[in-house]
């Protein structure tokens, strides 16, 4: 299929857990009734972003909130990217992705791989690295459209993870992502830009709504940016779902006019994947 409808879910994140996973279900529901084939969630989706908070909302995978995206993916006959939410597994915490199939089925689970400890004095201080722990695997799932790569939040900033992706054959990159009001006013739509246009993907990035009254307040923006490196569907900070209709077609094009895949010179330099 030459093009599909992709649905970033920006909403409200509260502190009740329940409710924020029954509205994430609705609004699923409601980008399927637009025919929305892929949707994605935003980063820690079912609880606000705060590091105090992952212990006290860690589940394990699979676990009720999985359960209850597996049903909605399930029900909307769609491919469902979960955000994030916090994960426990023999003792340890990981800020984890699922994505589930149409028929419902687990297809890959992305622990984020780039913890986000950074110190911007007077700005912001965060050491995701004292209450998380890192994953150490690619995630690449299949769909009839194309082949799609996952990261989350603070991976974008790397370009290797990309590039790996783009040499796996991903034409679509998602990254459920929380960035701050510091990083997001700097860098947000540049990076995903740089992303896009250095693979010739497009490259998605979905974020909550922004809450004022947080601890953690987020910039919002969902974006999603073509292979040209153009903006093609931005939301502001309040909730929405925001819709793109994905053309791989263009993306075909854009490869075939500037051919940098068979232009890199492999003889002098190449990406290493020490694991997949």
């Amino acid at each position: 299929m030459a093009t599909f409808r992709l649905a970033l879910i920006q909403f409200h994140v509260s502190s009740s857990k329940s409710n924020n996973v029954d509205r994430a279900c609705s609004l699923v529901r409601e980008a399927a009734k637009q025919g929305a084939q892929i949707v994605s969630l935003p980063e820690c989706f079912n609880f606000p972003y705060c590091l105090k908070s992952f212990p006290d909302f860690a589940e394990k995978i699979p676990g009720e909130t999985t359960q209850k995206l597996s049903e909605v993916a399930k029900e909307c006959n769609l491919y469902l990217i979960g955000g994030s939410m916090s994960e426990e597994d023999a003792g340890k915490l990981y800020n984890t992705c699922t994505v589930f199939g149409p028929d419902g089925t687990l297809l890959v689970k992305h622990r984020k791989i780039h913890l986000f400890d950074i110190d911007i004095p007077g700005k912001i201080t965060c050491q995701e690295s004292k209450a998380l722990s890192p994953g150490d695997s690619f995630s690449i799932f299949d769909t009839p459209y194309c082949k799609v790569g996952l990261g989350i939040c603070y991976d974008i900033r790397f370009a290797e993870l990309a590039q790996v992706y783009a040499q796996r054959g991903c034409q679509l990159l998602v990254y459920p992502s929380a960035f701050s009001l510091t990083t997001g006013s700097a860098h947000w739509e540049l990076l995903q830009r740089s992303r896009a246009l250095d693979n010739q993907l497009y490259v998605a990035t979905v974020s909550p709504a922004r809450d004022e009254n947080v601890s953690f307040v987020v910039w919002g923006h969902s974006t999603v940016v073509n292979p040209w490196g153009e903006v093609i569907a931005k939301a502001g900070t309040e909730e929405m779902i925001l819709y793109a209709d994905i053309d791989l077609k263009k993306l075909a094009e854009i490869r075939q006019q500037i051919p940098i895949f068979k232009q890199k010179r492999s003889d002098l330099y190449a990406v290493e994947m020490k694991k997949f």
